[in-house]
């Protein structure tokens, strides 16, 4: 989980290339646990409120980035990350999708 989540951070801004499955979701659950922390200190001191939503917008860019590599990895281009603007069915679909497993590179 360590890993994936130090790959999450240096691979930033890395739109080519792909994640595979346990990456992506060792990364999401990583940092889904740093956000729950960061959330649960928050609500007991502000200064802690000011870092989980630094930390909420610092992580916008590298979970786009994540996702589109992740789309490229089971061969879907990147346009799909736009189905997330379809209400409630997007997100669902979105998720569904990115549970795929990964397609050989050819």
């Amino acid at each position: 989980m360590i890993e994936a989540y130090k790959r999450f951070w240096t691979l930033a801004f890395e739109f080519k290339g792909r994640t595979s499955r346990p990456d992506y979701w060792w990364a999401v659950l990583a940092s889904f646990l740093v956000a729950l922390i960061l959330a649960i200190l928050g609500s007991i001191s502000e200064p802690f409120m000011a870092l989980y939503l630094l930390y909420y917008f610092a992580t916008f860019t590298p979970n786009i980035s994540m996702s589109i590599r992740r789309l490229r990895d089971i061969g879907k281009s990147w346009q799909w990350i736009f189905i997330n603007f379809i209400p409630m069915a997007g997100g669902i679909l979105f998720l569904i999708i990115l549970c795929r497993p990964s397609v050989p590179i050819v």
